[in-house]
C-alpha cells in the first residue's frame, strides 16, 4: 500500500496545467497567467509632479530666492512652454514636469507674492518628482507564469496598457455522489437513508478554490447507471466521485471505470482517513474516488484533489506549506497508517498551538 508522499507524488506528476485562454482583463479576476505580461509603455510616462507646489530649474536656487510665475501644468493639462532660469510654474500633483523644469517645492514651503513665490526652505535637486519610468519602462516584465490574478494584478497591468492576457482557465470539477441509501436535500431520509451532504460539502470547496462544479447527481449501485454518470463527467477537466470505492457488494465505482477505460495510478493509501482513496485517469481527464463518509472525503479532497485543482489552475505551488507546532493535547494515531486529523491553528507569541 502507498504512503501519502509516495501517492501525492504520483498526482503531481499525471496532472497538467488546463490549454491558456484569452481573455478580456476585466474577466481575468482569480485566473493564473499562462504567458508573461510586458509593459506597453513606461510609467510615469514623463517626469511628473509627486505634490502640489511649483516647478523650476534647481540651479542652486536657495533659501529666500523669489521666482517669477510664468504659467500652471495641471494633471491632463501640461504646461508646454518653457521654463527659464529665475522661473517657476504652478504645477499639482501628477501633472508632468514642464520643459526647463526639475525640481518641485511644496506650496506650504513657499510665499506667494505678486506674480512670484519666493522659497521659504533650501530646496534639494529633484526633490518631489517621480521620474519617468519609475514605476516599469516600456517591455519590462510585470509578471510571470504561475501569478494568481488579483485586485492588485489587474490595476498593475490596466495601468501598463494591458487589455487582454492568456490565463488558465478555471478547472470545470464534475461531483457524482454514489449510493442507493442517498437522498436529495429537501427530500425526508427514509429507514437506512441520508442526504447526500457530501455534494453540497464538495460543491462549496470548489467554488472558494475558483473552480466550476458540476453535479452529476445520485449514481445508484449498479454499473449501468454509474457508467451512464460518469460518462457525463468527461465534458469537464476533472470528475470527482464519492463512495463505491471500497471492497462492499455494491461499490461499483472502480470496475465501472474500468470498463470504460479507466488507467488506474493507485488504489488505497495508509492514510487514516480516507484509506480506499482511488486515483487514475479517463481519456486523459483525472479521475478521483473519495470515500462515501463525509469526514474522510473532505480529507481525502484536501489531500489529494485540491493539489490536483491547482496544477489545473497553473498554479506554481499546489501542494501548502507544513508547518510545525504544539499540540494542546494528546491525540490518538493512525497505527500503520498517517492519521490525518482535523485542528485549528493559532498563534500565539510567534509560535502555533495546533488545537485538535
Amino acid at each position: 500500500m502507498l504512503n501519502y508522499d509516495d501517492a501525492i507524488r504520483i498526482v503531481l506528476d499525471t496532472v497538467t496545467p488546463l490549454e491558456p485562454v484569452e481573455m478580456p482583463l476585466e474577466q481575468a479576476v482569480g485566473h493564473v497567467l499562462a504567458e508573461p505580461v510586458r509593459a506597453q509603455w513606461d510609467l510615469p510616462p514623463a517626469n511628473n509632479s509627486a505634490m502640489d507646489g511649483y516647478a523650476f530649474a534647481f540651479a542652486d536656487q536657495a533659501e529666500g530666492d523669489a521666482l517669477r510665475l510664468v504659467g500652471s501644468a495641471f494633471a491632463g493639462h501640461p504646461l508646454d512652454r518653457r521654463v527659464e532660469a529665475g522661473q517657476a510654474a504652478q504645477i499639482t500633483t501628477g501633472a508632468p514636469l514642464p520643459p526647463g523644469t526639475d525640481t518641485v517645492v511644496p506650496v506650504e514651503e513657499t510665499e506667494a507674492l505678486e506674480g512670484a513665490v519666493r522659497l521659504l526652505k533650501a530646496p534639494k535637486p529633484g526633490q518631489h518628482v517621480r521620474a519617468r519610468g519609475e514605476e516599469f519602462h516600456a517591455d519590462e516584465e510585470l509578471l510571470t507564469p504561475g501569478v494568481e490574478l488579483r485586485a492588485g494584478e489587474i490595476g498593475l497591468l490596466a495601468s501598463a496598457g494591458i487589455s487582454r492576457v492568456r490565463v488558465r482557465p478555471r478547472p470545470r470539477v464534475a461531483i457524482l455522489s454514489t449510493g442507493d441509501e442517498l437522498v436529495e436535500l429537501g427530500q425526508t431520509p427514509g429507514p437506512g437513508q441520508i442526504v447526500n451532504s457530501n455534494l453540497y460539502l464538495l460543491s462549496a470547496r470548489l467554488r472558494e478554490l475558483g473552480c466550476e462544479p458540476m453535479a452529476l447527481g445520485i449514481g445508484r449501485d449498479t454499473p449501468d447507471a454509474l457508467a451512464e454518470a460518469l460518462g457525463a463527467g468527461l465534458q469537464t477537466d476533472l470528475i470527482l466521485s464519492t463512495g463505491g470505492v471500497s471492497v462492499g457488494a455494491k461499490d461499483h465505482v472502480q470496475e465501472t471505470l474500468l470498463g470504460l477505460g479507466f488507467e488506474r495510478k493507485f488504489w488505497k493509501v495508509a492514510i487514516k482517513p480516507g484509506k480506499p482513496v482511488l486515483f487514475g485517469t479517463l481519456q486523459g481527464k483525472p479521475v478521483f474516488g473519495l470515500p462515501g463518509n463525509p469526514a474522510a472525503s473532505a480529507a481525502t479532497f484536501e489531500l489529494f484533489v485540491r493539489p490536483a485543482l491547482r496544477i489545473l489552475a497553473g498554479l506554481d505551488d499546489p501542494l501548502p506549506p507544513r508547518l510545525c507546532g504544539r499540540l494542546t493535547e494528546d491525540v490518538q494515531g493512525g497505527g500503520k497508517r498517517q492519521a490525518f486529523l482535523w485542528c485549528r491553528l493559532e498563534e500565539e507569541e510567534g509560535r502555533f498551538r495546533v488545537i485538535p
